[in-house]
C-alpha cells in the first residue's frame, strides 16, 4: 500500500468529516459508535485523529464514512462538491 503524505496532514478528509459531523450536531463518540455498526471499528479518538489529520484513513474506512453521510468518496476527498 502506498501512503501519500504532504507533511502537514496524514489525510485529506478530516476537514470535511468534521463539517459533516457538526452539520448533524453529533459528537465524535456518537459518530464512532454509528460507524462501528457498519462493521469497521471506530472510537472517539479515531474520529478526533482523523479530523485533526493525525491518522491515515484507508479506503474501506472512507467508503463507510461516505455511506454513513450519504456523500461520495470524491466529496470527502475534496475532488468535488456535493
Amino acid at each position: 500500500m502506498k501512503i501519500y503524505w504532504n507533511g502537514e496532514s496524514k489525510n485529506i478528509i478530516g476537514k470535511r468529516l468534521k463539517e459533516l459531523r457538526q452539520q448533524q450536531n453529533i459528537s465524535q463518540r456518537i459518530l464512532a459508535a454509528r460507524l462501528t455498526l457498519s462493521g469497521v471499528e471506530f472510537n472517539d479518538l479515531t474520529i478526533l485523529r482523523i479530523e485533526k489529520g493525525e491518522r491515515f484513513v484507508p479506503d474501506y474506512e472512507i467508503a463507510v464514512i461516505a455511506d454513513y453521510f450519504k456523500v461520495s468518496a470524491d466529496y470527502l476527498l475534496g475532488r468535488k462538491e456535493q
